[in-house]
């Protein structure tokens, strides 16, 4: 009579209703907060969609003012490296410049030792300090004068030619009367035939005049014209200038002839004076041998 006891005992343990019914409730709310997490993800998912354009549009001015500023940064380094390059470009066009200066100066002074070499006379170089060229008058100032034994007449020549005579002295200065002077004539001759005149300063700083040879006188376009060293001022053989015109003139004796002088008249920057020619001491009758 005990066995239906025990059964009903092993029976009564299950889980009660109360029990199951919350278990089932947890469930759902599980069930529910899953679905849920899963509705937000795709909710998520799709604002994300939406929202990504509007983001990248509201990056744009962001991005924009970067790509400005690197730009503008660039922009600047350019500049300051362009400002660098022409300040070194300029520096050395100006050293350029410079060593060209100082070559030509070189090469102007090499003439003037070879034309010193050429001559058989003491010279002393002379540097220019004014000119006065007008129609009427064609004078230098040097700056070598009496001090140093520089005498009125002593002629004076540049690397290329005759430029002309000692005019006037002071101690410390002298003015050089141009062979282009209208009131200078020089003793020349013709290289080519030996054929001898005078030439005279035309009043123009590239023009002598030959004004007394005749209109049958042996002379042409490119003859070159030398100190004759007649008068003794002029050493001889020394070059004076290169005709450049003949014309002969109907009815009259003498041709329209004209040279253009070979020293750089109105661009020398240095002149040689010529010592006078030293002759021979004479000797005294009464002196003993």
């Amino acid at each position: 009579m005990e066995a239906p006891a025990i059964g009903r005992h092993l029976f009564a343990k299950g889980p009660s209703t109360g029990s199951r019914a919350l278990i089932g409730v947890i469930a759902a709310i599980l069930i529910m907060a899953a679905d849920h997490r899963a509705a937000l993800n795709d909710v998520r998912a799709l604002l994300a969609v939406v929202i990504y354009p509007l983001q990248q549009l509201t990056d744009v001015p962001i991005r924009l003012l970067e790509r400005m500023g690197e730009s503008f940064t660039r922009f600047n380094d350019l500049l300051d490296e362009n400002r660098r390059l022409k300040e070194s470009e300029s520096f050395l066009k100006t050293r350029q410049l410079k060593y060209a200066a100082l070559e030509k100066e070189n090469i102007r002074l090499r003439g003037l030792l070879d034309a010193a070499y050429k001559l058989e006379r003491q010279v002393l170089v002379a540097e220019l300090l004014a000119i006065r060229l007008d129609p009427y008058q064609h004078v230098v100032t040097v700056n070598k004068g009496s001090r140093i034994g520089i005498k009125e007449g002593q002629p004076v020549l540049d690397e290329n030619g005759v430029a002309g005579q000692v005019l006037r002295t002071t101690p410390f200065t002298s003015e050089v009367i141009l062979i282009t002077d209208p009131n200078h004539a020089i003793p020349v001759q013709v290289t080519r035939n030996g054929l001898l005149t005078i030439a005279v300063g035309g009043g123009h700083i590239d023009q002598l005049v030959l004004p007394y040879l005749p209109s049958n006188a042996d002379i042409q376009v490119g003859d070159l014209l030398v100190t004759s060293g007649l008068g003794g001022v002029f050493p001889a053989g020394y070059p004076v200038a290169t005709v450049n015109r003949v014309q002969p003139q109907t009815g009259r004796a003498f041709s329209m002839i004209t040279a253009t002088p070979l020293a750089s008249l109105d661009r020398s920057r240095e002149l040689l004076i010529v010592a006078p020619h030293v002759t021979d001491t004479p000797v005294d009758a009464n002196a003993k041998p």
